[in-house]
């Protein structure tokens, strides 16, 4: 449980790295961007290769197919929820339009990182080892987001110690929801295990989809393609020889 806590909390901690370093240093956006493209392909890759093809692998095709569904359909419910208090900006280094939505740029962040710090635990319990290309994809995928949402929070007017508590609780938060993938799930139940997995991929794929692929294209242009590729083909080096 210990250690499904501690990976949990590393993989968040890029999140409140992200956010130092927005707050305290000017990083262009287009560097913000290039980072959120590679961790996009990163995140597709630990999806499709370390999540769903491993849920479909072992549990047949129904009940991940199933899980996948709910996962991008939950998202993108709590996704459209989030919009209308302001908090689809999160990812984005500019001022709110809807102004003072700290609250909601909380909440969707935590929408993101708690099923990917579930997962975490979870594939400690069926691999005896954490799944480094998960905690991988996720580091890499947090550190452009608490980046570009700190200098956005900032230029909202938020104080540097508020924006640093905020992060602070999501690293917390994702440490937790770690731990508690691996002490809930029940382990006999293969169906439940391979359908959180893809209840995970499905999540993630909705996620940077709908958030990281535009706010990347937005500020770095039709380069990030190429470099969501590159974090791809890393998601596919790692999974061969891990």
């Amino acid at each position: 449980m210990f250690e499904a806590a501690l990976w949990g909390g590393i993989a968040g901690s890029s999140l409140l790295l992200g956010a130092l370093v927005g707050i305290f240093k000017d990083i262009p956006n287009k560097v913000s961007a290039f980072i959120m493209a590679f961790g996009t392909g990163v995140l597709i890759g630990a999806a499709t290769f370390e999540l769903l093809s491993d849920a479909v692998k072992e549990g047949g095709i129904l009940y991940p197919s199933i899980g996948f569904l709910l996962g991008a359909t939950l998202f993108i419910v709590a996704e459209l929820i989030i919009m209308k208090k302001g908090g689809h900006e999160r990812k984005r280094s500019k001022v709110s339009p809807a102004g003072h939505a700290g609250i909601a740029i909380l909440m969707g962040t935590i929408i993101d990182a708690i099923p990917e710090s579930v997962i975490i635990g979870v594939s400690l319990l069926e691999n005896h080892t954490v799944s480094w290309l998960i905690v991988i994809a996720i580091f890499i995928s947090n550190f452009p987001e608490g980046l570009s949402s700190s200098i956005g929070m900032k230029k909202d007017g938020y104080s540097k110690l508020k924006i640093i508590s905020l992060w602070a609780i999501v690293m917390l938060l994702s440490a937790i929801s770690a731990l508690l993938g691996y002490a809930l799930i029940d382990t006999s139940s293969q169906h439940l295990i391979t359908s959180i997995s893809a209840f995970a991929a499905g999540g993630i794929f909705a996620m940077v989809s709908s958030t990281m692929m535009p706010e990347a294209f937005e500020e770095g242009g039709p380069i990030v393609g190429f470099i969501s590729a590159l974090g791809l083909l890393c998601s596919l080096i790692l999974t061969f020889y891990g």
